[in-house]
């Protein structure tokens, strides 16, 4: 018996954490469970105790699962070691601010994460949700210690405001707007910067989210733990698979407008980052690593989660670069609670294109 759920558990763990293969058109709710992934993980690493406590020889079993789901594994949960970053590094942190109003223990939101970055000594800050800018206070803020700065306003309502946000101290050539569909208020924007003499493109991004309302987080969190009858259980699952799957396929042809943008200027030095609502093991990560280098898999340490409310662990904060720039030490700095965000630091050196 013990067997069998082992081998079900290494079934469900392979399916989960290759869904990312999914297109989520086309498979709208096998596309979501990429976040039960580490549900399945964790199972499997019980088996492999349990056999090695009281049955050694069938340990293999969990064993060769986790060399199965070796990439998956890798992906949500690289281990590096820290390396020496080498001189002429730029250093890029990119850093969804909600606003400057994400955790309201702070008063002065935009202070805090003004002081927060000016000790961090970035090169390029990409913030999403730049939304305090019609009070026109950031670029006062900002250029206190980096001198170019640049908004774009992705919408103004009556009851949505968001902006894209970058802070450098390389000057800014020119901006480009990504266009897509979206109904919510996200985006995608390439800043042309000059780098010495070289250009580089910095595309930030902010992903259509998966629209929970406050109910349905509350919903979930019972989901978690185990607060709800079976019936409420089963309806309320199906509810959010359905929220979740239409967001995922709203956002995967928002990667794939992305992804068309960056073969079109492929001979480009190109940092791509954001927040991307989606977790490592999703459809978009998995479209966009195909192009470009995933900084915080090829260099992080550990899940590295970007997404601090109560619930909702997931790192969904992503960096990539271009094969000629190399990252170092990507992390996630879970020290700066100002935001329902913590921002995602990255070091990278440019190979100077002759």
């Amino acid at each position: 018996m013990l067997v069998g759920a082992n081998m079900a558990t290494i079934a469900l763990m392979l399916l989960t954490g290759y869904s990312d293969r999914l297109h989520p058109v086309s498979h709208p709710l096998l596309s979501t469970i990429g976040m039960t992934f580490p549900v399945f993980v964790v199972g499997n690493i019980i088996f492999l105790v349990i056999f090695l406590l009281f049955k050694w020889t069938r340990a293999w079993i969990p064993v060769l699962g986790f060399a199965l789901a070796f990439q998956p594994i890798r992906t949500y949960m690289p281990i590096h070691m820290t390396a020496e970053v080498p001189e002429g590094a730029i250093k890029v942190i990119s850093y969804n601010v909600c606003g400057y109003g994400g955790n309201f223990k702070y008063e002065e939101g935009l202070e805090t994460v003004r002081d927060y970055l000016m000790n961090e000594k970035p090169d390029i800050v990409c913030v999403q949700e730049d939304n305090d800018t019609w009070r026109h206070c950031v670029f006062r803020e900002y250029e206190k210690f980096l001198a170019y700065n640049d908004t774009l306003q992705l919408c103004n309502s009556t009851t949505t405001f968001n902006c894209l946000g970058i802070h450098t101290r390389f000057p800014i050539i020119q901006r480009e707007v990504i266009p897509y569909d979206t109904e919510a208020n996200n985006g995608s924007a390439a800043w042309w910067l000059k780098v010495e003499d070289d250009t580089l493109i910095v595309i930030n991004n902010h992903f259509e989210s998966c629209h929970l309302n406050n109910k349905d987080r509350r919903q979930y969190k019972q989901m978690l733990k185990g607060e709800m009858d079976r019936d409420s259980l089963r309806a309320e699952s199906k509810l959010l698979l359905v929220k979740l799957a239409e967001a995922n396929a709203k956002r995967s042809r928002q990667i794939e407008r992305v992804c068309e943008y960056i073969k079109e200027h492929e001979h480009y030095s190109m940092i791509v980052c954001g927040d991307f609502n989606d977790n490592p093991i999703s459809y978009s990560i998995h479209t966009m690593s195909q192009l470009l280098t995933d900084s915080y898999v090829a260099t992080g340490r550990g899940v590295g989660l970007s997404y601090n409310q109560k619930g909702f662990f997931f790192r969904i904060d992503h960096l990539f670069c271009s094969s000629d720039i190399q990252p170092f030490n990507c992390k996630i700095d879970d020290k700066m609670d100002a935001s329902d965000h913590y921002p995602l630091i990255c070091w990278l050196k440019i190979d100077r294109k002759q």
